[in-house]
């Protein structure tokens, strides 16, 4: 349950993270405005009431306002947007503001204004990979496979503990980071998704091909390792308590055992233990455990507990001792990259590729029914996610941020009236057909967009609301 002072953090995670990615995104408008010799009348970061007003020596009003979902960039002659009227508000300006204007600049100045702001999204994503790569690299484990579940479409399809994939779909892979990465790609997908892999020992590569259908596309959050059935991490299945008067006690077993089979079968881990356990409600259980050098033979018999749902699972009334990521990856399995300032701005821009074609494909599957809608998601959740990274650390945040800032540079991009690309559209045909959009059409089509961002608002504010419940 949330604590007053969670919610105040992921308030405060909201507010910082959406204020740095509309201050970016309006001041790409600004600078490229300013360029273009277009007077700007108000710069604001924020929506509603002006908490703090100042004015800069160009005389443009900068505005702080309290809601942090948005903001803008009013430039003079902008409320004349291209239309049947320019000709007459043309005339009707006098010569030195007509040059300032941002209706009467030439077309290629207007579209290059409004596209500054996405850009200026897609350059911070840039911006903070790079600073990221500097500072810290690219760390993470090597995808090696800990187990694979049984019956499960990796196991189906030959991968066993031990390989490590190198390639997802012929593409390279380092660390398990980028092997969830390239398979989130295929979300929704129908097909075959092709894993490449180096078995232990061996200096081999072999094509793993997993069928896909309609792949994770009704998942709220998608997992596609465990989707798949694999286990990057595997806790050992050591007992550390034990319940007074649970079932685990009364089988004879201590603190310190590691359970190692069940019914004469192998346990790859904590989890698999927990599995088989869930399973097996008042179900006798042939547990074999290491214990001081030697192995014991256990009979238990997991207490029957019923969920709010109605579930059956079993219990046995054990905890196991929780262990960092270092105690759990061997020395020869964590992969460490570092760059310096040079070096690090191909990966970079790379980092902001990928993530732009992961968000546009996720958007086109969205749009398609590839995906289901429960993945577009609202202000709460973007504040829940914000305040954990925020408190995982800040190479966390701001990776998040980055990506962050690649959605809305995209979102901003769709040829959506009210949106950037939506006047990006207009202009196009402007380029086309040589005279404006008629103003009819424009005025129609901006009813059509703002209902359009009004349904996607109450869609995604449904979705925070029913995670939430």
């Amino acid at each position: 349950m949330m604590t007053l002072l969670n919610i105040a953090i992921d308030i405060l995670a909201l507010i910082v993270t959406l204020g740095i990615l509309v201050t970016f995104h309006e001041f790409g408008h600004f600078w490229v405005a300013r360029r273009c010799g277009v007077k700007v009348l108000r710069f604001s970061v924020g929506f509603g009431k002006a908490v703090k007003t100042w004015y800069g020596k160009d005389g443009t009003e900068y505005v702080i306002a309290p809601i942090p979902l948005g903001g803008y960039v009013k430039m003079l002659g902008q409320e004349d947007m291209p239309s049947s009227k320019t000709a007459d508000a043309a005339a009707s300006l006098p010569s030195e503001l007509r040059e300032q204007s941002f209706a009467y600049k030439p077309l290629w100045q207007r579209m290059a204004i409004v596209a500054a702001g996405p850009l200026a999204n897609f350059l911070l994503a840039a911006l903070v990979f790079w600073i990221l790569n500097i500072a810290y690299g690219v760390k993470g484990v090597a995808p090696v496979v800990s187990g694979v579940m049984e019956g499960s479409p990796a196991a189906v399809a030959g991968i066993q503990a031990g390989d490590e994939i190198v390639a997802v779909d012929g593409r390279s892979t380092r660390i398990w980071r980028e092997v969830a990465m390239q398979m989130l790609q295929r979300m929704g997908e129908t097909g075959t998704l092709v894993l490449t892999v180096a078995p232990a020992g061996s200096d081999s590569r072999r094509d793993r091909a997993i069928p896909i259908t309609a792949w994770m596309g009704d998942d709220a959050e998608p997992n596609p390792l465990q989707d798949l059935g694999l286990v990057r991490l595997q806790m050992p299945a050591r007992i550390a308590e034990v319940t007074p008067g649970g079932r685990a006690e009364a089988g004879g077993m201590l603190p310190g055992d590691e359970v190692t089979e069940v019914n004469g079968r192998p346990v790859r881990g904590w989890s698999h233990w927990v599995e088989i356990v869930r399973a097996s409600p008042e179900l006798t259980l042939e547990v074999r455990v290491k214990r001081d050098g030697g192995e014991r033979l256990l009979l238990l018999r997991p207490a029957r507990q019923v969920l709010e749902d109605g579930t059956a699972v079993g219990l046995v009334g054990a905890a196991a001792r929780q262990m960092s990521v270092r105690e759990l990856v061997p020395p020869e399995q964590r992969r460490e990259f570092g760059y310096n300032p040079l070096t690090a701005v191909v990966p970079a821009l790379q980092q902001t590729w990928d993530g732009t074609v992961l968000v546009m494909g996720a958007i086109k599957k969205l749009i398609v029914g590839m995906i289901s809608v429960k993945n577009v998601n609202g202000p709460i959740t973007i504040a829940q996610v914000a305040g954990d990274t925020a408190s995982y650390g800040l190479e966390v945040y701001l990776s998040f941020l980055a990506l962050l800032s690649i959605s809305l540079g995209v979102l901003n991009l769709l040829p959506i009236p009210v949106l950037d690309g939506g006047h990006l559209l207009f202009f196009t045909i402007e380029g086309v057909i040589r005279r404006p959009v008629p103003e009819r059409v424009q005025n129609w089509s901006l009813q059509l967009g703002l209902l359009l961002i009004a349904g996607i608002m109450v869609l995604a504010f449904y979705n925070d609301i029913t995670r939430l419940l």
